[in-house]
């Protein structure tokens, strides 16, 4: 029996790109695109949640799993933690958030994250790129920072989550991918941490884990997924997933 489950947590409310996880990508919406890499990933059971019908409805229709969660959530954390706690399965030991507006993400990533959590050596597991040179000073990209080289080959601790990279020299900083992996007791632990000054200033959920002495450490893989915000990177996904 598979000890993990992969859960992704999407609503209607996105400023930038209205109705985002229902816009259509080469004919399918984008939430399903989602969903099917997952599925394809082949680690554990798959489930959207969501507050609104109407992604749970195209969901279902799809063939997919959803969990029903209240709409009020802060984070996407929290809307994870409540569809965790309504599952039944008591030996899920690896929870993994993957974000709802990477259409285009490698189920082999997926893999890859699950592979690493299995070595049970930290309490959240993540994903990083390689930055190119236009990718470093834009706001939007948020980068990690590790203290030595991040390879295809090891899974290293993080030191630290920004978005804008000081005048100091910064050795090792990567592309950060929005997917967690969290171990069961480190999910329970996180949730009910008080968010940190630094998770507000820079609007990063991630940095109340590090603020609070919990252990992430990140892979490294080949290609960084489009994270699909605004039209901009609607057109340019849509325009990759037709090769």
């Amino acid at each position: 029996m598979k000890n993990t489950t992969v859960i992704i947590p999407s609503r209607l409310e996105a400023q930038r790109l209205p109705n985002k996880p229902l816009v259509l990508i080469n004919g399918l919406p984008m939430i399903v695109h989602v969903l099917n890499k997952a599925k394809a990933a082949d680690v554990g059971d798959v489930f959207v949640a969501t507050p609104d019908d109407d992604i749970a409805e195209v969901v279902k229709k799809n063939g997919g799993q959803v969990i029903l969660t209240k709409r009020n959530h802060a984070t996407g954390s929290d809307r994870i933690f409540e569809a965790f706690n309504k599952l039944e399965d008591q030996n899920i030991e690896i929870i993994i958030n993957l974000q709802g507006d990477m259409p285009n993400i490698n189920p082999d990533y997926i893999k890859k994250i699950n592979k690493l959590m299995e070595m049970k050596n930290c309490d959240l597991g993540t994903l990083a790129s390689k930055l190119i040179k236009k990718e470093i000073h834009d706001m939007n990209v948020v980068k990690l920072e590790t203290s030595e080289n991040l390879n295809t080959d090891n899974f290293l601790k993080v030191k630290n989550f920004f978005r804008t990279v000081d005048k100091d020299k910064r050795l090792y900083i990567y592309y950060h991918i929005g997917i967690y992996a969290f171990t069961k007791k480190s999910l329970d632990t996180f949730i009910n941490l008080k968010r940190s000054d630094n998770e507000i200033k820079r609007n990063l959920e991630q940095m109340r884990a590090i603020d609070n002495g919990l252990l992430i450490r990140s892979g490294l893989v080949d290609k960084t997924p489009i994270g699909v915000d605004t039209e901009e990177d609607f057109l340019k996904v849509t325009q990759e997933m037709k090769l």
